[in-house]
């Protein structure tokens, strides 16, 4: 990328970047970042339509041409207490871009900028700003409000920052990038008592912890061991008294798998295994899934496009990564039309500040690089 671009464009991004990280929403409250957004495309005059799917915002630039891409950066924040005393962190007790999405908006904005100011190209594209994508569906709520019928596309592109992988590299693979997700929920039913007397109980506690350990069977002894899942219960609540076995406990956590078959039989599996389980100890178990985030499984001809237009902008190219077991509501997008979905690397994680940690920072540094695959991307899918 010629220094005279990153020069024009790295430290309007870099502003961009540090306001909206100052100013983090959590999902399904982003109005105050979609406002910015708006804002920001209003003084570039790029027309755009808001309030899609929630605080979702498509902005457009047409210049002739019959095809259309669409090119997606997510805005919402995540509830953690930040850290890192930067002059730009939050001001938003409790709530922090522990995860770049201010990042990824404002590259998104800096790939509009530069498609507007490039009369190289022909076509239609479509910038997508996502609201409530940790966790709280806004993919599919951008989808059910008409995405893809308001907004044509034949493809659609995105990329994540990437904690750890050298600042500027781009890793794309052909198939799962990122896992399919869902959470997960097991309330145990027993009968409750005082501690001193448990014959008198059926004990959910008791039930809870023989399903918890039960329930790492199934990736061990269900699921072949070259595939890839994942089952983790992080939440578990009882009675709050010492002395009392309590009628129910509750438990809640995650599960996940990159191959929707793989996926699938976990569930079946975890519906067996905590209902039989907790049935063998006198007990009932209720299990519920919610909020499922779909595999992000790129295509192929797609992948490869990214792959070379990363490396005909002298961006290093690596394919070696193995996937994540984390998610990204990309992976709904990728059941509709072709696309796919990049890492672009961060640099290194000083302290262990990984994705979703309290010291966690996007590196500034990649804002201009990001943006310039962005515009690139779009330009050789309408090419």
């Amino acid at each position: 990328m010629p220094d005279s671009l990153a020069d024009r464009i790295a430290p309007l991004l870099t502003e961009w970047r540090h306001h909206l990280h100052r100013h983090p929403e959590l999902s399904l409250h982003e109005k105050q970042t979609a406002s910015f957004v708006c804002a920001r495309l209003g003084e570039l005059g790029i027309p755009f339509e808001s309030d899609i799917g929630g605080h979702g915002v498509v902005a457009t630039l047409r210049r002739g041409g019959n095809r259309s891409v669409g090119l997606r950066a997510d805005m919402d924040a995540l509830p953690i207490a930040e850290a890192t005393n930067l002059p730009y962190a939050s001001q938003n007790p409790g709530v922090m871009h522990a995860c770049g999405h201010d990042g990824h908006t404002a590259s998104l904005l800096g790939a509009a900028l530069l498609l507007r100011d490039d009369p190289s190209w022909s076509g239609t594209v479509h910038f997508v700003f996502q609201p409530a994508e940790e966790g709280y569906g806004g993919a599919r709520a951008m989808m059910e409000d008409g995405l893809f019928s308001r907004f044509p596309m034949e493809r659609i592109f995105g990329y994540h920052n990437w904690p750890g992988l050298d600042a500027g590299t781009v890793m794309i693979h052909d198939g799962p990038m990122m896992a399919q997700g869902e959470r997960l929920g097991i309330t145990i039913h027993g009968h409750g008592g005082h501690a001193a007397m448990p014959h008198l109980t059926a004990d959910p506690v008791v039930a809870a912890g023989h399903v918890i350990v039960a329930l790492q069977s199934i990736v061990a002894r269900s699921i072949n061991p070259l595939d890839a899942a994942v089952v983790s219960l992080c939440i578990l609540q009882g009675a709050e008294a010492e002395n009392q076995i309590p009628e129910t406990v509750t438990m809640r956590g995650t599960f996940r798998a990159l191959i929707p078959a793989v996926f699938d039989r976990v569930a079946e599996r975890i519906r067996e295994v905590a209902t039989g389980t907790a049935a063998a100890l006198g007990c009932q178990a209720e299990v519920t899934f919610e909020r499922t985030v779909a595999a992000t499984i790129n295509h192929a001809d797609e992948a490869a496009l990214g792959r070379s237009v990363a490396a005909a902008l002298g961006m290093p190219v690596r394919t070696d990564l193995p996937p994540t077991m984390a998610s990204e509501d990309f992976g709904w997008y990728l059941r509709e039309i072709p696309g796919a979905y990049a890492w672009i690397g961060n640099g290194p994680a000083a302290s262990g500040a990984f994705l979703h940690n309290q010291n966690y920072d996007f590196n500034d540094a990649i804002l201009p690089r990001a943006a310039t695959y962005l515009a690139g991307i779009a330009k050789a899918a309408i090419g």
